[in-house]
């Protein structure tokens, strides 16, 4: 499944994932075009650089949607290209729907079948958690997996994510679905689940104050906020503790942290990244 997929990844190359996100300054600073082709270029070549040097990659659609059919495209290349290097693939999509239109949604970016096709992909729940069911379903008949937007470090995610119903907080409830989905898919067998969490690394405190610990999902969690947002180790510890950062659990995500230091810097920057989010105290 996904999840021991994912685990084995970071088991070996850290717990760093590195965002693909084509800003239109990080393209000039490479020297690149704000276009499709700049992004193209831009994808790539972080592809090629990153190669044996982290677990995934995780390409935010958006960035490339901008430049219309020719951003789709060289989105499509980019899957393409981490396929062939060895890259677990996050696709930051964050979609949600219900019906028909989210199992459209779901076979554009987990089936096979479809050049859009990413090991995981990044989902909203807040058109009812329920409303994910062919995503969860789609996933678990390809070997994929759905990191599920639980508790996010913008500040207006809070007036929905924080907010309590009999008690629970609406966050805290996410948590509870993806581990009861992880079970069901699970069933007798052993190992992390193939749905996971977003949970925003800089959130301090935030979970244990809404009384839940996303670590209980029963599977990986994708944690946005590395480097340049200002988190590292120490704020990794605070928000997941000890045990959920020492079993591999939590895969920590960077961008520009790493994409700054230019694409003939990419590797060695990710790998400083990765023995600092893995450096003993």
């Amino acid at each position: 499944m996904f999840g021991t997929r994912l685990a084995a990844a970071m088991d070996e190359h850290g717990p760093l994932c590195v965002g693909i996100d084509p800003h239109e300054h990080l393209l000039a600073s490479w020297g690149l075009p704000a276009s499709a082709a700049g992004v193209r270029e831009f994808a790539l070549r972080a592809v090629s650089e990153l190669k044996g040097s982290v677990a995934a990659v995780k390409p935010q659609s958006a960035f490339f949607e901008q430049y219309g059919s020719a951003g789709v495209a060289a989105l499509e290349e980019t899957l393409a290209a981490a396929r062939d290097a060895g890259l677990l693939t996050v696709l930051d999509v964050k979609r949600g729907d219900i019906g028909s239109t989210m199992g459209a949604y779901a076979k554009a970016y987990l089936d096979p079948a479809s050049a859009l096709a990413a090991d995981s992909i990044t989902v909203s729940p807040y058109l009812g958690f329920g409303t994910l069911e062919p995503a969860f379903e789609l996933a678990a008949a390809h070997d994929k997996g759905v990191f599920v937007l639980a508790l996010t470090s913008n500040p207006e995610g809070a007036e929905v994510q924080h907010a309590e119903s009999d008690g629970e907080s609406v966050a805290g409830s996410i948590v509870s679905r993806v581990r009861q989905r992880n079970a069901q898919t699970l069933g007798s067998a052993e190992g992390p689940g193939p749905f996971g969490l977003v949970v925003g690394a800089t959130i301090g405190t935030a979970a244990h104050t809404l009384g839940f610990d996303p670590s209980d999902c029963g599977g990986p969690i994708l944690a946005p906020g590395v480097g340049a947002q200002g988190a590292g180790r120490d704020e990794l510890r605070a928000v997941f503790g000890d045990r959920a950062l020492a079993s591999g659990q939590v895969l920590a995500t960077a961008s520009r942290a790493v994409l700054s230091a230019g694409p003939d810097g990419l590797a060695d920057s990710a790998v400083a990244l990765n023995r600092a989010l893995t450096a003993a105290d």
